[in-house]
Order: structure tokens, then C-alpha cells, then sequence
């Protein structure tokens, strides 16, 4: 629970159990629980805090003035309001699935939040005011050996591929078990990792520093999961805070300053080098650009580009699809486009990517890999470290670790799910992956 004894450490565990805020929609819409009516909330102390919360998180970043009126004040000393304020942008689209416990100054629920559930909880001090707050993600059972998971993954997607691997003093990966490991598939946001390796090479070439300041312009904003976008026109961040902000809760905008900084063409390079080689991949996109495509005017963008070549293509973006307003992009519910517009990669390549990004010498890297998770939840005597990117849109849903050992050997759990007739419900697929890679990391430390 975040209280003031430890908030820190629970703030942290909140923060990163949200595992599908990836790519997705402009406003998400899951069709698998539109239909879920909400469970009435009671006019208690912690009734009233909880509907206030419902309703704050869907509008980021939360002043700090309104904090104030809703959190207790030894709760703000232990958890200032600007971080507070982070972690909960991370829980936009929250909804109240089921009331499980209700009391005067205490509430138990399941909620839902980027396509993952959590349980809550929720208590209130005599003044009526949060003086403690969990999220706690759900995950399905972990496998006990490499059949049943084979088995589960079978159910999971239609169109599955897995890799458990060790990777190696030499920054290989030696797979232990895998299912498809060589097939590409969609990633959605699980491309960043890219990023972040591309803008870590540039940093230590002396291109740029991670205390470079980039520009929120206008033209460079995005939609979807996160938080800079809803950030003055023409306000700072620095590259550090960007990218940490790119791969703990998956910020689009982050993502697109960090393409145009490190360049897109550098960016190719690094997923070129690092084995991800689907012609797909280039020209990379940028997530506006992708959004353009697939939610504006569609399928007229998309037909265009799809026909052009790769110089033609790369005009487009910037003759056309650059010009086209955030307005004009309009949410999707079902599978678009996934084999031909999308980014992309197979198991094996995604752990090459964790592998070479692990063996960068460079601090900050591993800095904004561990913020987030996505509630795994290993116990950290065992895995002191563990780093987490993931992808979704409608039809997609992956997730991928890397685990290092109390004795220093690391490891590499990847799952991509695609579906490319129907959207998943994000929710229970996040649970079972998250089940899955559990046991992996326990069926792999003893292969």
C-alpha cells in the first residue's frame, strides 16, 4: 500500500503494473469491456475519495493544489505531489470493474487500467483524506514446465511466438526455449527499445548528452499513452527524462522528440545492426506518423504510402502525412493493417535487442528499463534487477524482460501475441503473459 512508512517502494510497484498504455488507440476503446457496467460507489469518506480518483486520472497531470485536497498530508511529505502526479498519469482510463469490500474509510476493488487489472485498495484517515493507496496487478498462475506453457501460449493468440533465453558474456542470446523464434510480428511500442539504443549510441558518440533539452513544438506532439503531449507548445525536456518517460509508461511524444534528435535514419541503422532487418522497419516511423496512417482519413493514407517505395515513402511522410492535424486522427477498436503497417520484429531479435542494450555502457539505459516492470513482481533476493518494455495496439499485445541473477547472469523472456481478426481483451491477456513469463524466469534460472 503507498502510505507514508514506504511510500516510495509502493509508488513504484503502482507505476509499473501498467503493462498495455503501449501504442494503442488515440482513445482507447476496448469492445471487451465497454459493455461492463460499473458497480455503484458508496457515499463513504473512502467512496467519495475513490469516485475523485476515477475522474482525476483521466485528466494528467493532476495540480498539485488538487493533490493537496485529496491526500493526507503525511502521505504528500513521504510521496511529493509532482511524483504522485506521474504515477498516476500512468492509470488514465481507470474504471471500477467490481466493489469487493466496503467500508467507512476503507475500499477493495478490481480495477481496470491500460488493459491490465489490478486490485485496490484504498483507505482514508478521520479527516477523510488518502492516507493509503495500492495497486496490485493480477497475474495467472506461473506454468510449472515448458509444456504447460507451450500449451497456454497455444490459447493465448492465434499467431504466438515466445523465447526464453540466457544471453551470453558476449552479448548473445542462447536461447533455453522458444516457440516460433524467428517469425517478425508486430511489436507496437515494444520499437522503443530501438530508440533507446539509437539515442544511447549518439549520446556516446558526442552527438548530444542525456542533459540535452528537446523542444515540445507542436508538430512534434503525439497521441495515445502518455504524458508530454498535454505539455505547453515549446516547453523543455530534457533527453534523460524523455527517455525514461518513452519506456516506463511508454510516452509517444518521448518517443517521437527522441526519433528526431537521434535521427531516423540512425535509428534504421541500430535496428539494422541489432539483427531486427524486416524491410517493413523503413522507413521507421515515428508514432504520429503511424497514427496518421491508421486513424486519419483511413485507408487513404495508408494505401498511398503502401504503394510508394522507400524514397517515395519517406517523401510522403514529410510532403503529407506531416502536415496532417492531431484532430484528424480518429480512434481504432479492431486489427488494422498489422502485417503491413506496423513496426516489427521476431522473439529472438527482441532479445538481441535487450542483450545489446544491457552491454551499453551506459548507466542511464538500465535507469529507464527498471522504473517499470509491468508488475512481474520477481522476487528481487533472486532477480535484483529486472527491465521491462512491451507493445500493444488492437490485435497486438507483447510483452518482454530482461532478469538479472543475485550471481550476474541475465536473462531474456519475450511473448508477442497477434491477432489479427480480433482485439484482445487486454486485461486477461495481461495476466496470462505475465503468468507466463513468471514461470519462465523460474524455468530458465534452472536450465
Amino acid at each position: 500500500m503507498i502510505t507514508s512508512s514506504k511510500p516510495v517502494r509502493f509508488l513504484a510497484a503502482a507505476a509499473v503494473a501498467v503493462t498495455m498504455a503501449y501504442v494503442g488507440q488515440p482513445a482507447p476503446v476496448q469492445a471487451t469491456t465497454a459493455a461492463i457496467s460499473a458497480p455503484e460507489i458508496p457515499d463513504t469518506p473512502a467512496g467519495r475519495q475513490l469516485r475523485w480518483l476515477l475522474d482525476a486520472v483521466a485528466r494528467p497531470p493532476i495540480p498539485e493544489s488538487e493533490l493537496k485536497e485529496h491526500f493526507s498530508v503525511d502521505f504528500l511529505q513521504s510521496v511529493p505531489a509532482d511524483q504522485l502526479s506521474r504515477t498516476l498519469t500512468a492509470f488514465k482510463g481507470l474504471r471500477l470493474r467490481e466493489l469487493t469490500k466496503s467500508e467507512n474509510t476503507l475500499l477493495i476493488a478490481t480495477v481496470e487500467a491500460a488493459g491490465a487489472l489490478f486490485d485496490l485498495s484504498l483507505t482514508t484517515d478521520g479527516a477523510g483524506l488518502v492516507n493509503g493507496l495500492l495497486f496490485r496487478p493480477r497475474i495467472a498462475p506461473a506454468p510449472k514446465d515448458w509444456a504447460e506453457l507451450d500449451q497456454r501460449l497455444s490459447k493465448i493468440a492465434p499467431q504466438a511466438g515466445f523465447i526464453a533465453a540466457e544471453v551470453t558474456k558476449n552479448g548473445t542470446c542462447r536461447p533455453v526455449h522458444s516457440v516460433a523464434p524467428a517469425t517478425a510480428r508486430p511489436l507496437g511500442s515494444m520499437f522503443k527499445l530501438y530508440v533507446l539504443g539509437a539515442v544511447a549510441e549518439r549520446i556516446a558518440s558526442g552527438a548530444f548528452g542525456w542533459d540535452t533539452r528537446l523542444t515540445i513544438t507542436p508538430e512534434l506532439k503525439s497521441v495515445g499513452s502518455g504524458e508530454l503531449q498535454n505539455r505547453p507548445d515549446n516547453s523543455k525536456v530534457s533527453v534523460l527524462e524523455a527517455a525514461k518517460l518513452m519506456i516506463s509508461i511508454s510516452d509517444n511524444t518521448a518517443a517521437d522528440l527522441l526519433i528526431r534528435k537521434a535521427g531516423r535514419r540512425n535509428v534504421e541503422r541500430t535496428a539494422w545492426a541489432w539483427g531486427a532487418r524486416d524491410k517493413r522497419d523503413t522507413p521507421f516511423l515515428t508514432t504520429r506518423e503511424m497514427f496518421v496512417l491508421k486513424g486519419a482519413d483511413y485507408p487513404r493514407h495508408t494505401k498511398k504510402y503502401l504503394s510508394l517505395g522507400t524514397a517515395g515513402q519517406r517523401a510522403y511522410l514529410g510532403r503529407v502525412v506531416a502536415k496532417v492535424p492531431l484532430s484528424r486522427i480518429a480512434g481504432w477498436t479492431a486489427p488494422r493493417e498489422l502485417d503491413t503497417l506496423e513496426w516489427y520484429a521476431s522473439p529472438a531479435q527482441v532479445c538481441q535487442a535487450f542483450a545489446r542494450l544491457s552491454k551499453l555502457p551506459d548507466k542511464h539505459v538500465g535507469e529507464a528499463l527498471s522504473i517499470n516492470d509491468a508488475g512481474l513482481a520477481l522476487d528481487k533476493a533472486q532477480w535484483p534487477s529486472v527491465w521491462f518494455k512491451g507493445g500493444s495496439e488492437p490485435g497486438v499485445h507483447d510483452l518482454g524482460h530482461l532478469a538479472r541473477t543475485a550471481e550476474g547472469r541475465s536473462f531474456v523472456v519475450t511473448t508477442l501475441a497477434t491477432n489479427p481478426k480480433a482485439p484482445f481483451d487486454a486485461a486477461q491477456t495481461g495476466s496470462e503473459q505475465l503468468g507466463l513469463a513468471r514461470g519462465a524466469f523460474t524455468l530458465v534460472k534452472g536450465s
